[in-house]
């Protein structure tokens, strides 16, 4: 039972950090959308022209990477990396369906950007198809 609610917790994990991921990577793409290079935000701000809000996404972005890193850690422990890696896989899907979905991106959702989300969805439940063991500690 104690092996199954590792895999349990490091499967959580691995999702969280996936979601984390993708959403810092929107906010990235929404913030950096609107703000000039880095090394011109000081100029920028001095003009009073830096975009708050599109700074503060791309701060949130940062932090939810940080976030995303310590999730992806406390996976590592009860997960084995094949399985772990294959779930950050969905990052891809669930970025490029929230750039398509979302108000305001006008990203395309063609037929086959559809099929290749669906492919990495249907590679994802193949690899995860049968229960994992704990990854296997290393002391």
């Amino acid at each position: 039972m104690k092996q199954s609610k590792g895999v349990g917790k490091g499967l959580g994990l691995a999702l969280a950090s996936t979601l984390l991921v993708s959403a810092a990577q929107l906010a990235l793409r929404w913030g950096m959308a609107r703000l000039p290079l880095p090394m011109d935000w000081l100029t920028a701000w001095q003009a009073h022209s830096l975009d708050a809000a599109a700074l503060a996404s791309v701060c949130s972005g940062i932090l939810a990477y940080a976030l995303s890193m310590l999730c992806w850690l406390g996976a590592l422990q009860h997960l084995p990396l094949s399985r772990a890696y294959a779930l950050l896989s969905l990052s891809y899907a669930l970025v490029h369906l929230g750039a398509a979905l979302l108000p305001g991106w006008g990203e395309a959702l063609s037929m086959g950007k559809a099929l290749g989300v669906a492919l990495v969805v249907g590679g994802v439940l193949l690899i995860h198809a049968r229960p994992a063991t704990p990854a296997a500690p290393s002391h």
